[in-house]
C-alpha cells in the first residue's frame, strides 16, 4: 500500500448515529491505504507529554482532588505543533502522540486514589515502609494490565455498537483532531466555542468573578431547608460539564440525574427523617454527629454515596453477565490463537487489526506472574498463602471490571474508578484478614493491591476512549495498543516520582495537600484492619436499586453513577442534554436538524476542550502560587447568583450558535 496524501473534509455523517443494516462506516483515513502515525516525531512528542501531564494531574489531584483528562489538551498541543511546523498529514501522528500521552491522566487517577495513603499511614504506623519502586511497579503493572484486559473488547466497544454509545470525551478529542486537519472555515466553530468556553471557565478557576456553583442556599428559605429538611439543589455553572452534558445526550443524562435525585431528594431526607437523633457509626467510629446534625453533603459522604458505590458494583456484576458471550468468545478466541489455529488476522484491514491475541494472553499471564512476584518478594513478605489470595482477587477483580470501566466512559465520560476501588479495598481488606493478614502489614497489601486494580480499571476506561478516536479517524489499533504500553511506563515512573517528592516537600497530613481519596481510602482500610465491618447494609440497597432497574430495563450503571457523583456534576448534563434535544428538534426538516445537532457537537467539543486547557493553565498557575481568587466573595451568595446570570448567557449563546446553520 502506497502512503497517503489525503485532504481531510471532516467526519462521515454517520458517525455519531447508529449504522443502518447493510450500512458501513468509512473512517476519515482510508482503510485501504497507509499513513504516518509511529514515527519519531509522534513518539518523542507523545513521551513529553506523558511526562508534562502526569507531573501536572498528580500535582492537581493531590492538591484538589479532581484530575483533568489530560486527552483533549495533548489533542490540542498536537494539532498547534503540527500546524505551527507545517507538517502535512499529520492526523495519525496526532493519534499517536495522544494516545501515548494520555496514559498521564490515567495512571494518575490509578495511583493517587491509593498510594498516598501508604504515606499518611505512615504517620500513624512507622513501622510500614513506602518505596519509589512500589509505587512505579503498582503503576506500571497495573497500567498494563489494563491494557492487555481491554484489548479483546475493542471491537464491541467501538465497532459492534457503533452509534449506541455517546463517548463524550473521545467525541470532544475527535473534533480537535479533525479541526486540525480541516482548517478554514470549517473549524471556526470549534475554535471560537473553545476560546468562549476556556475563557469562561478560567475566569472562574483564576480570578473567581464568579461562583462555579449556584445551590439553593443563596437564600434564605434555601438554607432553611438545607439545614431542616437536608433538601438541596446545585448546580455546576462551567462550560465544559454542559459541553459533556450535551455530547452525552438527554436520554443518558435523564437516568444519570434520576439516580442523582434519588440519592438528594430521597434518600438524603428520607435518613435524616427516620435516623435524626442518631449516631450511625457502626461503619466510621470517627462520626460523633447525629444524623439530623449532619448537612447534606454530609450525609452523602458518609452514607449516601455508599448506595452508589453498591448499585455501581451490582450493575457491574449485571453487565459481567449480559456480556459474558463476549467474554467467553475473547478467551475463546486467545485459546485458538494460542493453539495455532487462526490465521484470520492477516486477512482484516488496517483499521480491524489489534495486537495478536496470543501476545495478549502470553502477555496477561506473564503480567499475572510479574504482579505476583511483586507480592510475594516484596508486600507480603515471602508468605505465599498470601500472595496467591492477592493475585487471584487483583486479577479476577480487574478482569471482571475491565468492562464496566469501559461501559461508564462510553456512556457519561466518568469513569467510577473510586467506587470501585474502594469496593475492592474492601473485598481485599476483608478476604486478607480472613486468611490472617491484618494491621500495618495487612493495610499495606490492601492498598498496593487497590492501586494495582484502580490503575487497571483507570486505564481500561481511558484507553477505550484512545481506541474509539482512533476508529473514527482510522488508526491502526494494533499501533496504538503498542505505543501504550510506553506512555504507561513513562508515566508509572513521572507519577511515582512526583508523589515521593510531594510527600516530602508538604506532607499528605499536613493539610497543603488534601489527597481526599487517598485519605478516604486509609480511613476506610484502617478499620476494616482493626476489626471494623464495611457498609454491607447501604451496599446491598444500592445492589438491590440496580437490581430492581435491570428488571424494569433501566440502564442500572447509569442511574448508579448518578447516586455516586455529587448532584452539581450531573444537573448540568440534563441542561446540556436538554439543549441537545431543543436544537435537533426544532424543525420539520431533519437534515436541518441533523446539521444543527452536528454544529452542537462541535460547539460541545470547544467547550470541553477549552474548560480542559484551561484548567491545566490555571493549575499550572495556582503551582506556581499565584492566586488571584478573592475568597471572600465566593462565600458571598451574590457571586452565586452572577454564576446564574453567567449561565444563563452561555446557554443562550449555545442554542442561538446551534441553530445557526449555513446551508448551501
Amino acid at each position: 500500500m502506497k502512503q497517503a496524501n489525503d485532504e481531510f473534509t471532516g467526519l462521515p455523517e454517520n458517525a455519531f448515529r447508529e449504522l443502518k443494516p447493510g450500512e458501513v462506516f468509512n473512517p476519515l483515513m482510508s482503510p485501504d491505504k497507509n499513513y504516518p502515525e509511529v514515527t519519531l516525531w509522534s513518539v518523542l512528542w507523545g513521551i513529553s507529554m506523558a511526562i508534562l501531564f502526569s507531573a501536572a494531574a498528580a500535582y492537581l489531584g493531590l492538591k484538589v482532588g479532581q484530575v483533568f483528562e489530560a486527552a483533549i489538551p495533548i489533542a490540542i498541543i498536537a494539532v498547534g505543533i503540527s500546524g505551527a511546523t507545517k507538517r502535512k498529514n499529520a492526523l495519525g501522528e496526532n493519534v499517536i502522540i495522544q494516545s501515548i500521552g494520555a496514559c498521564s491522566g490515567v495512571i494518575v487517577a490509578g495511583a493517587i486514589f491509593t498510594l498516598p495513603a501508604l504515606y499518611i499511614l505512615q504517620d500513624k504506623y512507622p513501622e510500614m515502609t513506602v518505596t519509589f519502586m512500589q509505587v512505579f511497579i503498582s503503576s506500571l503493572l497495573g497500567g498494563v494490565l489494563g491494557i492487555l484486559f481491554l484489548i479483546p473488547f475493542r471491537k464491541y466497544f467501538v465497532s459492534d455498537m457503533h452509534g449506541q454509545f455517546p463517548f463524550p470525551e473521545a467525541t470532544a478529542t475527535t473534533q480537535v483532531l479533525v479541526s486540525g486537519e480541516k482548517g478554514g472555515n470549517q473549524a471556526k466553530p470549534l475554535l471560537m466555542a473553545g476560546l468562549i468556553g476556556g475563557l469562561y471557565d478560567f475566569i472562574v478557576a483564576t480570578f473567581g468573578w464568579w461562583n462555579e456553583n449556584f445551590t439553593t442556599r443563596v437564600v434564605s428559605i434555601g438554607e432553611t431547608l438545607a439545614d431542616k429538611a437536608k433538601l438541596v439543589f446545585k448546580v455546576n455553572t462551567g462550560a465544559a460539564v454542559l459541553g459533556l452534558g450535551y455530547i452525552v445526550g438527554l436520554k443518558y443524562a435523564s437516568i444519570i440525574c434520576f439516580g442523582s435525585l434519588a440519592v438528594w431528594w430521597l434518600i438524603i431526607p428520607g435518613m435524616s427523617l427516620i435516623f435524626g437523633d442518631q449516631v450511625l457509626n457502626a461503619w466510621n467510629p470517627a462520626i460523633t454527629q447525629t444524623v439530623g446534625e449532619m448537612s447534606p453533603e454530609i450525609i452523602f459522604k458518609e452514607y449516601a454515596k455508599s448506595i452508589g458505590i453498591g448499585g455501581i458494583a451490582m450493575a457491574g456484576i449485571i453487565g459481567i453477565i449480559k456480556s459474558w458471550s463476549i467474554i467467553k468468545s475473547a478467551v475463546g478466541l486467545a485459546a485458538k490463537e494460542m493453539g495455532g489455529k487462526n490465521t484470520a488476522t492477516k486477512e482484516l484491514k488496517r483499521t480491524q487489526r489489534d495486537l495478536s491475541m496470543k501476545i495478549i494472553a502470553i502477555g496477561s499471564i506473564i503480567t499475572i506472574i510479574l504482579i505476583f512476584l511483586f507480592f510475594y518478594f516484596d508486600v507480603m513478605h515471602g508468605n505465599l498463602i498470601h500472595s496467591l489470595v492477592a493475585i487471584i482477587l487483583v486479577a479476577g477483580i480487574a478482569f471482571l471490571f475491565t468492562t464496566v470501566a469501559a461501559n461508564a466512559i462510553a456512556i457519561v465520560g466518568t469513569n467510577p474508578v473510586s467506587g470501585m476501588t474502594l469496593m475492592t479495598l474492601i473485598l481485599a481488606s476483608v478476604v486478607m484478614v480472613a486468611v490472617g493478614l491484618k494491621g500495618p502489614e495487612g493495610m499495606v497489601a490492601a492498598l498496593v493491591m487497590g492501586g494495582v486494580v484502580c490503575t487497571a480499571l483507570s486505564m481500561a476506561g481511558g484507553f477505550i476512549t484512545d481506541l474509539k478516536i482512533g476508529y473514527w479517524l482510522g488508526s491502526t489499533p494494533a499501533k496504538q495498543e503498542t505505543w501504550k504500553f510506553l506512555g504507561t511506563i513513562v508515566s508509572a515512573a513521572t507519577v511515582g516520582g512526583v508523589i515521593m517528592i510531594l510527600n516530602k516537600t508538604y506532607g499528605f497530613t499536613s493539610g497543603q495537600l488534601a489527597a481526599p481519596q487517598a485519605n478516604a481510602m486509609a480511613a476506610v482500610i484502617e478499620p476494616l484492619m482493626s476489626g471494623v465491618g464495611a457498609p454491607w447494609l447501604l451496599y446491598g440497597i444500592g445492589a438491590v436499586i440496580a437490581v430492581v432497574l435491570t428488571f424494569f430495563k433501566i440502564p442500572a450503571l447509569a442511574f448508579a453513577l448518578g447516586m455516586f457523583i455529587p448532584l452539581e456534576l450531573n444537573i448540568p448534563l440534563v441542561v446540556g442534554g436538554a439543549i441537545n434535544w431543543y436544537v435537533t428538534s426544532r424543525s420539520k426538516d431533519s437534515s436541518l436538524n441533523n446539521e444543527r445537532g452536528e454544529k452542537g457537537t462541535l460547539l460541545a467539543s470547544g467547550f470541553i476542550a477549552g474548560g480542559a486547557l484551561m484548567g491545566v493553565i490555571s493549575a499550572a498557575m495556582r503551582f506556581g502560587g499565584i492566586n488571584l481568587v478573592n475568597e471572600s466573595w465566593l462565600e458571598n451568595s451574590w457571586s452565586e447568583v452572577l454564576a446564574l446570570v453567567a449561565y444563563a448567557m452561555l446557554i443562550l449563546y449555545f442554542i442561538k450558535a446551534s441553530m445557526k446553520v449555513e446551508r448551501k
